[in-house]
């Protein structure tokens, strides 16, 4: 399936997480190209990643939208969030990018042409995340969660027992452009233990030197 990409030269990341996912990423440079380059059929999606200029690319990702050439995934920086609450697009996904979670939303935006929206949702035991809403339960009860907690912990439930280092963790769930220390990490491992109940608190393991298990 053929997915629009703009910018012409999007990041090397993006472009091995769609590959990696069965898309043919093909980047155009504006509207125009984004219908002339059209193939039979059309495409799938169109994927916008923001640069410097977050309003170009959004408005790009409305036109899209708005014509109907395409449902339309943003990839934003966190330094880009606050451009986002424009919603000129269908789905967003912040960066790093974790091919996991590129595939899910995807799979989603392009089920919900044809068939509707896709339930997203990770599950480990009696814990539900809705990749799409954000909202996490526990034995069917909502769980409150702040949005780096819920980030943490959907990190933690898509990569199961895999040890990760607090540095490791900061970079993949905070972002390279985050200056914050180790100790955050913590923090908000302690903060998900206590949310998570006594029940559930081991299913995150503290590895001695390392960082944390989780599973």
């Amino acid at each position: 399936m053929y997915v629009a990409v703009h910018p012409e030269q999007p990041s090397t990341g993006l472009t091995d997480a769609l590959l990696a996912a069965g898309y043919r990423p093909v980047p155009v440079s504006d509207g125009t190209a984004v219908a002339d380059q059209a193939p039979d059929g059309g495409w799938a999606a169109m994927v916008v990643e923001l640069s410097e200029d977050p309003v170009a690319g959004l408005s790009l990702a409305r036109r899209v939208r708005d014509d109907g050439g395409a449902p339309v995934l943003v990839i934003a920086a966190r330094t880009h969030t606050d451009a986002l609450h424009s919603g000129s697009f269908d789905d967003f996904l912040l960066t790093p990018i974790d091919p996991d979670e590129l595939t899910l939303r995807m799979q989603n935006l392009v089920g919900s042409v044809s068939e509707g929206p896709i339930a997203e949702t990770s599950h480990f035991k009696d814990l539900e995340l809705n990749l799409a809403t954000y909202q996490a339960r526990i034995g069917g009860c909502p769980v409150d969660l702040t949005y780096m907690e819920w980030e943490l912990l959907r990190y933690f439930v898509m990569h199961p027992k895999r040890v990760w280092s607090r540095e490791q963790l900061l970079s993949k769930v905070w972002g390279y452009d985050y200056f914050g220390g180790s100790r955050t990490v913590d923090v908000h491992v302690r903060r998900l233990r206590a949310k998570l109940g006594e029940e559930r608190a081991g299913w995150i393991t503290t590895v001695r030197s390392v960082g944390y298990r989780f599973g």
